[in-house]
């Protein structure tokens, strides 16, 4: 489905096709069984492994991710790193030289690595966690302070006032909307039974009501909730009462269904304070949230969906928190800002066990009247520790966000920061964007989203604008958490295009119809423009070039300072032809390739920096040991190495 998100990543197998699972071959063990009883157990499952065996070197295919060159499919495509002033690189099955021979100890960061650089492991290990980690492409080390575990209790000024007033001394009653769409991560894994049952694990007052309202799944695994039809519960006194039954089988990704829940809790169970979690996999900004395995066809609940929901909802929430992948985004935030005072979500996909709720329920419990800011660290610090001793390994991240300082904030900012990588465009200064982007934070980058750590980008840009926006940023998340291994996820993501440009279109769209300022889209489409001409230069989704054709093959690999005016005119027989399926675009998806450029320009820059792949001269040293030799000119157009 073209609209399936990319998932709430569990230890479960099988399921919607292109729904990436929580903690989906990684290895970390059974889901669990959980605890018996009259309310049922999950049934866990082995978990699956992680692929391994000995690669030889002929079975090693070494991507270069050129500067210009992203987007579209091809050989090229943007990660990070460099590969300092190095020229040669050798391998092996197992062991990465320089041209100083065999390295010895473990000095990489960033990717780069010199002459003198002192390294020992496998090839996986040299180019980061490519076998089951996102991001792994990304800066081993925080670029700047990290913003992790402290809590930020000041606001900035402009914010407007919080919607939800909190009364004080325990006396603020509370109503927690739970919508549980179970799907796959339950009928497999019995995870959203899990959860459950560390609902009923807690204590709740009787100032709080846990209302849950459940449907998505074509097997619960345990001997209360319905597999037929959807069903409000009340968590109470340590069992599931069942509040309506026979709402029937609504699909839990269509926005009237939720917008009905919210509507009905509200005015059954009114309160001070008003929660929404929304469960279930998620796929941040560009498919949003939720899948529903018994209406595969009805695809994910995108912003605007989820924007209309929360308005016809009616409720003004004092935060919504999303117990799924990716939301923790700033397009998803800026939807969110005007529904809820604070938003919890994750940058990264979420392990297998999400959040832990007896802790945080049980210190909501003990103060009612808690500020919403240590409620957010109670959920985030109890997330990650039980992520981190249960899933060790696992990337993960989670972030409480100021939703009404950010709409006061980090809106204007963002506007500011997008016209000026537009006039970075257009004065052909495209590669320092590419740069910046190359390096920045990746959150599920297998899959393609295109999601970026916004602060961590913004900081490689390194520009007056960008750092105002990276100040905004960091100063909206009142509380960041990462698992060890994580860095350089400050808290909020965003889209920015680099290697799926069909999707480009799409994110337009939602961008328009959520509110976001046309200054943001105007850049994402003159970026990816950018990116197909470039990648179109480079031979599309093939091997072939048609600078060969043009320049001749040349065994140098590059075809830097080639004429302009010979770019040029390809360039602008491309663009007039209309037919971009070399790079992987239709016509339904490459609405950006009418952004305007100065294709002169862009021909310039391209045909000074471009690398053809299929000229990457590997031969051979001594000792049979394979050899892939290039100028320093060369290199300098490298951004990775990839296997």
């Amino acid at each position: 489905m073209a609209n399936t998100p990319v998932g709430r990543k569990k230890n479960i197998e099988g399921g919607g096709s292109g729904v990436h699972r929580r903690g989906e071959g990684l290895g970390t063990g059974p889901v669990g069984s959980g605890s018996s009883g009259s309310f049922g157990g999950g049934q866990g499952g082995d978990s699956p492994k992680r692929s391994g065996g000995s690669m030889s070197p002929i079975t090693l295919i070494i991507i270069l991710a050129v500067v210009l060159l992203g987007g579209g499919g091809g050989l090229t495509t943007f990660l990070s790193g460099g590969l300092g002033d190095t020229n040669d690189y050798y391998q092996d099955s197992s062991t990465t030289y320089t041209n100083d021979g065999p390295s010895t100890g473990s000095q990489h960061s960033s990717g780069n690595f010199s002459e003198s650089s002192v390294y020992s492991g496998g090839i996986s290990d040299l180019f980061g966690s490519l076998y089951g980690g996102s991001g792994a492409t990304s800066s081993s080390s925080w670029v700047e302070t990290p913003n992790t575990g402290i809590l930020n209790r000041e606001v900035a000024a402009g914010a407007r006032d919080k919607r939800t007033q909190i009364k004080g001394g325990g006396q603020d009653t509370v109503t927690i909307l739970l919508y549980m769409c179970g799907t796959d991560l339950e009928s497999k894994s019995s995870m959203a039974t899990k959860d459950l049952q560390e609902m009923l694990a807690a204590r709740p007052s009787d100032k709080i009501n846990l209302i849950v309202y459940t449907g998505g799944c074509k097997k619960w695994r345990n001997n209360v909730v319905s597999s037929s039809t959807n069903q409000i519960y009340q968590v109470k006194d340590s069992q599931l009462v069942k509040l309506k039954d026979n709402l029937g089988s609504l699909p839990m990704t269509d926005e009237n269904t939720l917008a009905g829940f919210i509507q009905w809790g509200a005015q059954s169970f009114p309160a001070d304070r008003y929660e929404l979690i929304l469960w279930d996999h998620g796929g941040g900004s560009l498919s949003g949230y939720g899948y529903d395995e018994k209406f595969l066809t009805s695809g994910s609940m995108t912003l605007d969906a989820l924007d209309r929901a929360l308005t016809a909802g009616g409720v003004k929430f004092d935060f919504i928190g999303f117990d799924a992948c990716l939301m923790a985004t700033v397009e998803t935030a800026l939807m969110a800002a005007d529904h809820a005072d604070y938003m919890i979500a994750s940058e990264e996909t979420e392990p297998g066990v999400g959040w832990y709720y007896t802790t945080w329920l049980n210190d909501l419990s003990a103060d009612t009247s808690i500020d919403t800011r240590d409620l957010g660290k109670s959920i985030i610090d109890s997330y990650t520790s039980t992520c981190a001793s249960t899933c060790p390994g696992q990337m993960t991240t989670l972030s409480l966000t100021d939703l009404a300082e950010l709409s006061a904030t980090v809106e204007k900012e963002l506007a500011d920061f997008s016209s000026e990588l537009s006039d970075k465009v257009d004065s052909g200064s495209y590669k320092d964007i590419s740069t910046a982007r190359s390096g920045a934070r990746e959150f599920a980058a297998s899959s393609g989203i295109d999601q970026i750590d916004v602060v961590n980008f913004s900081i490689n840009v390194g520009s007056k604008e960008a750092g105002e926006l990276a100040d905004a940023v960091r100063s909206a998340v009142k509380y960041n958490r990462t698992s060890s291994n994580m860095t350089n996820a400050f808290g909020l993501s965003i889209f920015f295009p680099m290697k799926k440009l069909s999707k480009v279109d799409t994110m337009v769209k939602t961008l328009k119809a959520i509110g976001v300022d046309d200054s943001y889209s105007t850049c994402i489409r003159k970026v990816a423009k950018y990116g197909a001409m470039g990648q179109y230069a480079s031979g599309g989704s093939s091997y072939g070039s048609p600078v060969s054709s043009l320049f001749g093959s040349s065994q140098s690999s590059s075809y830097a300072g080639s004429s302009s005016d010979v770019m040029t005119q390809l360039l602008t027989g491309f663009l007039g032809g209309g037919d971009f399926s070399s790079i992987g675009l239709g016509r339904s998806n490459s609405d950006f390739m009418n952004e305007e450029l100065d294709v002169e320009r862009a021909a310039s820059e391209i045909s000074a920096n471009i690398f053809d792949p299929a000229m990457i001269p590997w031969t051979n040293d001594a000792d049979s040991c394979d050899l892939l030799k290039l100028s320093d000119e060369q290199w300098d157009l490298v951004r990775d190495l990839d296997l």
